[in-house]
């Protein structure tokens, strides 16, 4: 069987090395499992979701700096990537009471009416590499509770952060077969989705993907499967006089985690009349940006890419860009052509008479200036994503305007476009999800509704239609 290799994105190093996974061996595992767990009372699954919360907390320090090496996200995010999967567990406990509680109608004639929820069975979580712990236990957490049995096919970049999540679970008491570890790449994940014993597909990652697993499952309507995608994002920036505050919102949702999120602004839509103070003070702010590795002092502000392959295509699409139309307002530099660091690049393509409608996944903002607001929702909806917008500026008039029309699951007013709550839903439309959000509403995707009517003894009578007996 191949093995899979991970290396750090910020030395090149080897991290760590595995062989790929059988994905017949782990459904059979997982199907055996799964109807003891689903037995379990609710009250039991809680309790080993909460000890793995403090297995998390206990191994703060390891789990960060693991999430680091592999991502090559500065240290301190990794830390806020590790308070994240702690305080999910709370979260989801609250959500399925929330959302998927029990609820008793009593009627003395008609007996009772009652709603319960009901696992779907073994859940297979593909997760991306972005956010390597935090987005898969988004989905896990919530499954576990409701009684399913989880496969985690981690992406192929982040495997060892992928096995360091179900080895926490596992030793809080979450049985080896509830919870299994799929490694592997491409193939892997496309035979855990299309596998007839899986009975749902909670994905995070590219549209591409997305769109491929949709496909694949159209003839399917038995598998629930939850697509959390990308996002083309926008950034409005309005009449405000507070221009320093306006940069900062635009540097921390186009440039945090490199650009790796998808929620991270890749489209700034401003004023006309605001143009020049707004990028003057935006370039500003970027150039101070530190690029660094993880563990260097002074921290960083961002990391390196995933990967050369990622960064090579950041660079070609900066070039793209230049050279059908756009215009550098701050260039893209790679210091070393063997490591995948980059600086942040921001480029004015205004003048583009095409400008291409994809998620660029990294630290590339592009620029569209427009003279009128309607001109600047108009230009945010010019998309086939939906996930995230942020408008900056403007009265609460012109907010109004935005939230209506703008199309997106996630809407702010003076606040970055990322950082979203996992207290809150967190989803988009079009290419950037099919209308399962996750987060808070996680719950909805992780069990199903039954509904009964219930008595102690059976009655009945008949009426019209029946001859006198």
């Amino acid at each position: 069987m191949p093995e899979l290799i991970s290396y750090e994105p910020a030395t090149g190093a080897e991290l760590w090395r595995g062989r790929h996974g059988d994905v017949d061996d782990l459904v059979a595992r997982a199907r055996a499992a799964w109807p003891n767990w689903a037995a379990q009372p609710l009250a039991n699954r809680i309790e080993l979701v909460r000890r793995f919360a403090n297995e998390v907390r206990k191994d703060t320090d390891g789990f960060a700096e693991l999430i680091a090496r592999e991502t090559g996200k500065p240290l301190w995010e990794a830390r806020t990537e590790v308070e994240a999967v702690i305080a999910k567990v709370e979260i989801s406990v609250r959500a399925y009471a929330d959302r998927t509680g029990q609820r008793k109608l009593d009627s003395a004639l008609q007996g009772t009416a009652a709603l319960r929820h009901k696992p779907h069975g073994i859940m297979a979580v593909l997760g991306p590499y972005n956010f390597p712990a935090h987005l898969p236990n988004g989905h896990m957490i919530p499954a576990l509770i409701a009684g399913n049995a989880v496969i985690l096919k981690p992406s192929e970049k982040t495997p060892a952060v992928g096995e360091k999540l179900v080895e926490l679970l596992n030793r809080s008491g979450v049985p080896e077969g509830v919870v299994q570890l799929l490694v592997g790449g491409p193939d892997e994940g496309k035979a855990i989705v299309a596998h007839p014993d899986i009975n749902g597909v909670l994905f995070t990652g590219s549209a591409q993907v997305g769109i491929a697993i949709n496909r694949k499952l159209a003839t399917e309507p038995g598998k629930i499967v939850a697509l959390e995608m990308g996002g083309n994002n926008p950034i409005v920036v309005w009449d405000t006089p507070k221009v320093a505050d306006a940069a900062a919102l635009i540097v921390q949702s186009a440039f945090t985690t490199a650009g790796q999120r998808c929620t991270a602004a890749r489209r700034l839509i401003v004023n006309s009349k605001m143009y020049d103070a707004v990028l003057a003070e935006t370039k500003k702010l970027a150039d101070r940006i530190i690029v660094g590795a993880p563990f260097d002092e002074p921290a960083p502000f961002m990391g390196p890419v995933i990967d050369n392959t990622v960064a090579d295509q950041m660079t070609e699409s900066f070039v793209y860009l230049l050279s059908n139309g756009g215009r550098a307002i701050k260039h893209m530099r790679r210091p070393d052509d063997s490591l995948p660091f980059l600086s942040p690049a921001i480029i004015d393509t205004t003048a583009m008479r095409e400008r291409p409608d994809v998620e660029l996944f990294g630290p590339l903002l592009q620029v569209i200036r427009v003279d009128d607001f309607d001109e600047a929702i108009a230009e945010a909806n010019a998309t086939r994503f939906g996930l995230s917008a942020s408008l900056v500026g403007g009265t609460p008039q012109q907010y109004n305007r935005f939230w209506a029309n703008v199309r997106a699951g996630i809407v702010n007013w003076n606040r970055p476009t990322n950082g979203a709550s996992s207290a809150a839903p967190f989803g988009g439309v079009g290419y950037s999800g099919n209308h399962r959000p996750a987060a808070f509403y996680a719950a909805d995707y992780c069990a199903y509704p039954v509904t009964s009517t219930e008595m102690e003894q059976p009655r009945a009578s008949v009426g019209v239609g029946f001859k006198e007996g």
